[in-house]
C-alpha cells in the first residue's frame, strides 16, 4: 500500500502526557516510519489503547526504528506485524540481542496470564485471549535489522536515521532523522544518567530542528547513591529480622546496576552475605549479553578492569526452571531475590510477592519508575493490600524505594544533555512524562533556557 504525503507530520500514538506506549509515526512524502512500537502498561484506561484499532494500516508503514528495548518501547511489535506490518525493523545491535529476550516472554506472559484468567474465571472476557502470542513474537525479531551505532542508514525512502548512545539500556540510543528536503528530527528516547554504574554516559546531543526528550523525572533530581549506603541498610535491616528482601526489577537494564551494588558492598563489608537469586531466566539471558557486549559498559566493567566485571556475587545463583522458582518462593531462608516484573505487573515476582508481603520480616524494595496503575505504585503509595492473580494479599512487609538506581535522568540531568544542543531547536516536545512531572520541567525549561517546549497529547499529529 502506498500513501502519498507532501510535508513532514509527526503524530504522536503514545508517550503523550504519560511515561507509557511509546510510539511516533512520521509521515515525510509518501513514507510513513515508527518511531519505537511500545506497549502501554499501568492504568487500565492505558492498556485498553494496545487493544484499539491502530491509527493507520499497519501494512502502510515502511519502517520501525526503535531506541531500545523495554516493553513501552518495543512491546508492541509482535501486535503490529500480526496486522500486517512487514517492513524491516531497525535498531542497534544491543536492541537486537535484547528483543530477541523481551518479546518472545511478553508473549509467553500474556498467553499464560489469558489461560489464567480463563482457568479461574476472573476476566469479563470469555474467553480471555492474549494481545499476541509468541508466534507472533517470533515473527516480528525475523523482521530486526541491527545497525551500528554512529552510521547513517536509510531506512525508508527520504528517510536516513543514525544511532547515538543514550546510556539508559544496553544497546540504548538517541535516533537521529534526516528528512529529505525535510527537517532533522531528534527522537530522544529514554535518557540515560550521568556518572552511574555498568552504562557510560549519554552521548552529547546532535544539532536537530525538531527534538523529543523524555519528562519521567522532569519534577525531581534523583537520592545521592551514597556509595550504596541506603540499599546496604535495607539488606541489613532484613538480614537482621530473618527476612527476605524481594526486588522487582526490569530483567534487563536493572539487574545488572543491583548486582553491581550487592557485590561491591559484599566486597566492602558493608552487607552479610547473603544467598542472591535472579528468578528471571529473561534476565539470566541478558547478563550473559551484557558481558557479552563488555566494550559498550563503562571502562571499570571490561576484560581487564578487575573483578568488578563480572556480575556474580558470593553466593549467586540463577533459577531456570519453574520448579526452582516454586522450591525458592516456598523457602523462608533469609535471602535477596531479584525477580521481574519491575512494576510487579506479571512474571514470577507476583508469586514471591504473594509469600512475602504478609510477613513483617520481609522487605519489598522498589528501584525504578512506578507508572500509575501498577501494582509497585499502589505499594508505594501505602496500600494495605493488594490483588494478585484474582485474590486480595495482605500488605505487612516492609516497602522501600531507592531512586538512585532509577535508569532514567533526572530534571537537573535533561537540563545539562539539552545544554548540549549546538543551538536551540525549532521545537521542543517533552513525552514519556506524567503531566506534574512535564509541566514543571517545561516551566523550567522555559525559565532556564528561554525555550517554549510544547506537550503534544496522545493522537495529536503536529506539523514539522
Amino acid at each position: 500500500m502506498i500513501y502519498r504525503q507532501t510535508m513532514a507530520e509527526l503524530t504522536f500514538l503514545g508517550a503523550a502526557r504519560t511515561v507509557t506506549g511509546s510510539k511516533y509515526l512520521l509521515d515525510h512524502a509518501g513514507t510513513r516510519v515508527l518511531f519505537d512500537c511500545g506497549l502501554f502498561q499501568g492504568l487500565k484506561e492505558l492498556r485498553l489503547r494496545n487493544w484499539e484499532e491502530f491509527a493507520v494500516p499497519a501494512a502502510s508503514i515502511h519502517a520501525v526504528v526503535l531506541t531500545h528495548a523495554h516493553l513501552d518501547h518495543v512491546g508492541y511489535l509482535p501486535r503490529l506485524v500480526a496486522q500486517g506490518f512487514r517492513g524491516r525493523i531497525f535498531c542497534t545491535s544491543g536492541t537486537s540481542d535484547l528483543c530477541g529476550l523481551v518479546l518472545p516472554d511478553s508473549a509467553r506472559i500474556q498467553e499464560e496470564d489469558a489461560h489464567q484468567a480463563n482457568r479461574h474465571g476472573y476476566s469479563k472476557h470469555s474467553p480471555a485471549l492474549p494481545l499476541y502470542t509468541e508466534v507472533d513474537a517470533t515473527r516480528a525479531l525475523t523482521q530486526i535489522k541491527p545497525c551500528a551505532y554512529r552510521r547513517a542508514i536509510e531506512v525508508a525512502p527520504g528517510v536516513t536515521v543514525e544511532f547515538l548512545p543514550a546510556g539508559h539500556l544496553l544497546g540504548s540510543a538517541f535516533v537521529l532523522a534526516r528528512l529529505t528536503s525535510g527537517p532533522t528530527v531528534l527522537f530522544g528516547g529514554d535518557l540515560g544518567r550521568y556518572g552511574r554504574p555498568v552504562l557510560p554516559d549519554p552521548s552529547d546531543a546532535p544539532a536537530a530542528d525538531v527534538v523529543l526528550v523524555e519528562s519521567t523525572y522532569g519534577d525531581r533530581d534523583h537520592q545521592d547513591d551514597d556509595r550504596g549506603e541506603r540499599f546496604a541498610e535495607i539488606i541489613r535491616d532484613t538480614a537482621r529480622k530473618g527476612g527476605k528482601l524481594i526486588i522487582p526489577a526490569f530483567a534487563i537494564g536493572r539487574v545488572e546496576e543491583l548486582l553491581y551494588w550487592v557485590q561491591r558492598l559484599e566486597r566492602e563489608r558493608s552487607i552479610p552475605v547473603l544467598p542472591v537469586y535472579v528468578d528471571s531466566p529473561m534476565a539470566a539471558e541478558a547478563l550473559k549479553f551484557y558481558t557479552a557486549r563488555a566494550w559498550e559498559l563503562d571502562e571499570e566493567m571490561r576484560p581487564g578492569a578487575g573483578d568488578v566485571f563480572t556480575f556474580a556475587t558470593e553466593r549467586f545463583q540463577t533459577i531456570a526452571s519453574p520448579r526452582q522458582s516454586k522450591t525458592l518462593t516456598a523457602d523462608r531462608k533469609s535471602a535477596i531475590v531479584i525477580s521481574a516484573s519491575g512494576m510487579a505487573t506479571g512474571g514470577r515476582v507476583l508469586h514471591h510477592l504473594v509469600a512475602a508481603l504478609p510477613d513483617p520480616a520481609n522487605t519489598v524494595l522498589f528501584v525504578g519508575f512506578q507508572a500509575a496503575g501498577t501494582r509497585g505504585r499502589k505499594l508505594l503509595d501505602g496500600a494495605s493490600e493488594v490483588k494478585i492473580h484474582g485474590r486480595q494479599v495482605p500488605v505487612h512487609a516492609r516497602i522501600a524505594r531507592i531512586d538512585s538506581m532509577s535508569a532514567h535522568a533526572d530534571r537537573g540531568e535533561i537540563m545539562r544533555w539539552l545544554g548540549t544542543l549546538p543551538a536551540a531547536p525549532r521545537r521542543l516536545c517533552l513525552v514519556h512524562g506524567e503531566p506534574g512531572p512535564m509541566d514543571a520541567l517545561r516551566s523550567l525549561i522555559t525559565e532556564q533556557l528561554e525555550w517554549t517546549p510544547y506537550a503534544p497529547t496522545h493522537r495529536e499529529t503536529i506539523t514539522l
